[in-house]
């Protein structure tokens, strides 16, 4: 996570953090487990949660009575709102065009094949030079919102009801004196921080004249009897205790329902043809099987690093299947009702098209139970990860992505700590002899130096496989006419 802004929801036990350079907006209760996540990759589209598009989410502030949250979408020169109850995003300016979503079978086609535009949810008429790269926000109480720029020489002044710039004031000195005494009261909290961590944040946040540490002002937020504060620096959640003053890091849990991150799947893919199997990108694993046609119950078996444990259990969202050539991933409807007729390619293509046309889905359940429902089974050092695809005669691969994450074991027979010891161990598990020795000691450093406590960082390790498969020509059957189908089991086994 790369922490930016913060707001919180004090009545609702919730927290919201814009995790600005992955562009979403994570909710979180105040005990650190996850709630749920506003965003799904870089762009700019209204939607659900789970497709809606930002570009660095900064400042944000949530309005009970409407129980929304407003924030800056900052490369976007946006305001969004985001409804909590239907779990829908809209932008409140620029305006629009209304037609935002489109269900139609067409569009569905459009985005399996990766072709779909964002066209329908940009500015309808947006003169880009009006609200360029806003990052604070401030709401007042007649209803009107303060946004500034990050280095606090713009305002503007919009109704919120309306969504209407009403004024735009130009120039530090004018800036502060309208709003001044606002950005000092919400500054007035860091008088409990540490001097030596302020010190620290002065290179990285802009700082004004009589007011150092300015740029922390949406980066920190008052939760219940204490401080919760973005360390932008180190990259992590402080929060600091009202009555004692000690600092502890916020623990995130439940990680599994961020799915898997946008930069892992790409609808295009550089490919080229090696024998009589196609490879693609450097994969963790590579292994090439031969098969009659049918289909293919594929486990993978992923040995984590001996000197590492699993957070928690691996989740189907943090897992994408892609089967191409030949194949075709099996999804949950088709393994309930396999079909009986020649599978092909083209025939898989209808197949989903009727399944997407006809398939009722079940009533959801509370987000508690289908996340456990999801959870993939593991052994201690071991991850299991199911795929099913159905074959035709020919050449065809299967590429599996998924996000693991891990932290290191601790020894409970040393007392001794070594953090950049600990931080080389991570180093090699996620870039093992990648990295340049410039890069590597740099990140060593790094590491050690704002994590004392290394071991109880949890990071997160992409494992990548790609398996080949070549299926021969169908068995012949008694009756010429009938195709015959084989049903094959393989266990691949995967070491990181």
């Amino acid at each position: 996570m790369t922490p930016g802004c913060i707001s919180v929801d004090e009545s609702g036990n919730r927290l919201f953090l814009s995790d600005s350079n992955h562009h979403r907006i994570i909710i979180f209760s105040g005990n650190g487990k996850i709630l749920d996540c506003i965003g799904s990759a870089p762009g700019f589209e209204d939607g659900e949660f789970e497709s809606a598009k930002l570009a660095r989410p900064a400042a944000s502030f949530y309005h009970a009575d409407e129980d929304c949250l407003y924030f800056v979408d900052s490369e976007n020169h946006a305001i969004r709102r985001a409804d909590m109850g239907t779990r829908v995003l809209e932008t409140l300016y620029p305006p629009c065009n209304t037609n935002k979503k489109k269900n139609g079978l067409w569009s569905w086609i459009v985005n399996k094949l990766g072709m779909e535009k964002d066209a329908d949810t940009k500015p309808a008429e947006f003169d880009s030079g009006l609200l360029m790269f806003p990052w604070h926000l401030i709401k007042l109480v007649d209803g009107d919102l303060f946004i500034i720029n990050r280095s606090f020489e713009t305002l503007w002044i919009m109704a919120l009801a309306s969504g209407e710039i009403k004024e735009v004031v130009r120039g530090i000195p004018k800036v502060l004196e309208i709003c001044g005494e606002m950005i000092m009261e919400k500054l007035a909290v860091l008088n409990k921080m540490p001097h030596d961590w302020l010190q620290q944040q002065v290179d990285s946040n802009f700082s004004l004249e009589g007011i150092p540490y300015a740029g922390l002002m949406s980066s920190l937020a008052t939760f219940q009897d204490d401080i919760v504060i973005c360390d932008t620096v180190a990259q992590r959640i402080l929060r600091l205790n009202g009555e004692s003053g000690d600092f502890t890091n916020l623990e995130f849990s439940n990680f599994g329902i961020l799915g898997l991150p946008y930069w892992f799947s790409f609808p295009l893919e550089r490919v080229c043809a090696v024998g009589n199997l196609i490879r693609g990108a450097n994969a963790d694993h590579f292994q090439s099987f031969s098969f009659l046609p049918g289909k293919i119950n594929i486990q993978l078996m992923v040995e984590i690093p001996e000197d590492t444990e699993l957070v928690e259990p691996l989740q189907d969202g943090c897992i994408w299947r892609l089967a191409r050539g030949a194949a075709a991933v099996v999804s949950g409807v088709e393994d309930l009702v396999a079909s009986s007729a020649k599978v092909g390619v083209a025939q898989q293509w209808y197949d989903e098209l009727d399944n997407l046309a006809f398939f009722t889905p079940e009533p959801e359940s509370d987000a508690e139970e289908e996340n456990t429902t999801l959870d993939t089974p593991f052994q201690e050092e071991k991850v299991r990860i199911d795929c099913a695809v159905n074959t035709s005669p020919g050449t065809s691969e299967v590429i599996v992505y998924a996000a693991l994450y891990l932290k290191l074991k601790r020894n409970p027979n040393s007392q001794e700590r070594n953090p950049e010891k600990n931080a080389a161990r991570i180093l090699n598990i996620l870039e093992p002899e990648k990295s340049g020795k410039i890069t590597r000691e740099s990140c060593i450093q790094f590491l050690s130096k704002w994590n004392e406590d290394v071991e109880d960082l949890i990071f997160m390790k992409p494992l990548h496989v790609r398996i080949g498969l070549e299926s021969l020509s169908h068995p012949k059957a008694e009756n010429a006419k009938e195709t015959v189908l084989t049903e094959t089991s393989i266990q691949v086994n995967v070491f990181l």
